[in-house]
């Protein structure tokens, strides 16, 4: 697979190059570093690092430290990043830096573990978040980003078209479905309490939403990467429902400079949402996706709306991170999928040559 295009990392380091000189020659600890954020959080520190010449290191807690050679041998041999086999659950403070800086962004919500086994994946956002506050702590971490949901929200009342960050609701608890959203909310409580006890660890919450962009996996439930799949095939492109229920997209390198710009200028103690604000039909997305493609590929509707029934919305107010950090969705809905596909085009042509 290709890494992330020369242009995302330029983009990502225009809209973050004042950020960077607190980083000079100190260490950054990050959890869940093989995952779509995870490639973005290292690519960008890696071509950043050098780029800057900020002699900075970065240590990345991950399952399988084989896979990431294997997916990313650029990335494996990198000498600023350091992998550790771990499981979040029982980190471990015997690799204790100090590490200034902290990214928790393991367990991401592309796992089949929420349905196959929602236990499990409650006690991993739980239990890992907890022990990667604890390493936080014994490491001297002063800054330290938890890549949230806007599952902690439940589901979007129909009439709020974009959910604020100072909405109450929350999850259905009595349903194992649930497990997710209520873990993520369970994690950003302990990062509330362990902020309390250790004021010099200030934490940010960023609720992340939707995205698209390189390493966005195709064959899970997102369903941009699902629609893009499909066109890649050659269609149809299969809208598994009646296409009525809004998202909002966000682009991968978009993504990258708000999640560093949180971590170094994120209020302590805040939660952000993440992600674009412009809305869209599934079905618009699916038409958007299909006009990438000469001709056009095919779309299949499910079945047809249910005639007055209120389309269901996951859709963010990102307003409190446009005023406080600065932050902007820059690149358009259309030109980040147009980009997800040559990313994608351009990993079969290769794959192809071999």
């Amino acid at each position: 697979m290709p890494s992330v295009p020369e242009a995302d990392l330029e983009h990502i380091l225009a809209h973050t190059r004042g950020l960077w000189e607190p980083v000079r020659g100190q260490n950054l600890f990050v959890t869940g570093g093989t995952g779509f954020f995870g490639r973005w959080i290292l690519e960008s520190f890696a071509f950043i690092n050098e780029r800057l010449a900020l002699g900075a290191h970065m240590t990345v807690l991950t399952r399988d430290p084989a896979a990431i050679a294997a997916k990313a041998p650029a990335l494996a041999a990198c000498p600023c990043i350091h992998f550790i086999r771990g499981d979040i659950r029982r980190l471990s403070p015997d690799h204790s830096g100090p590490f200034p800086f902290f990214i928790h962004a393991a367990t991401e919500s592309g796992s089949t573990l929420g349905q196959d086994d929602p236990l499990a994946m409650f006690d991993t956002i739980v239990t890992g978040t907890r022990a990667a506050l604890d390493f936080a702590v014994a490491s001297g971490a002063e800054r330290f980003l938890f890549t949230s949901s806007g599952a902690v929200y439940g589901s979007q009342p129909p009439d709020i078209t974009h959910v604020p960050e100072t909405y109450s609701g929350a999850p259905d608890c009595t349903r194992p479905a649930s497990a997710y959203g209520e873990g993520k909310r369970a994690a950003e409580l302990l990062c509330a309490c362990y902020h309390a006890r250790h004021p010099a660890l200030m934490p940010v919450i960023a609720r992340c939403f939707a995205f698209v962009g390189p390493f966005l996996p195709l064959d899970a439930h997102f369903a941009v990467g699902n629609f893009i799949s499909d066109a890649l095939r050659g269609g149809p492109i299969r809208v598994g429902g009646d296409g009525t229920p809004y998202r909002s997209y966000l682009y991968a390198a978009d993504l990258a400079v708000w999640l560093w710009t949180m971590l170094f200028r994120g209020r302590p103690g805040a939660r952000y949402n993440v992600g674009s604000r412009t809305d869209v039909t599934i079905l618009e997305l699916a038409r958007s996706v299909a006009g990438c493609f000469s001709p056009p590929i095919d779309i299949q509707v499910a079945r047809p709306p249910i005639p007055g029934a209120p389309p269901a919305r996951y859709v963010p107010e990102v307003g409190l991170a446009e005023r406080e950090l600065g932050l902007a969705c820059r690149v358009p809905l259309a030109e980040a999928i147009s980009r997800t596909i040559s990313f994608h085009q351009a990993g079969r042509a290769a794959t192809s040559k071999t």
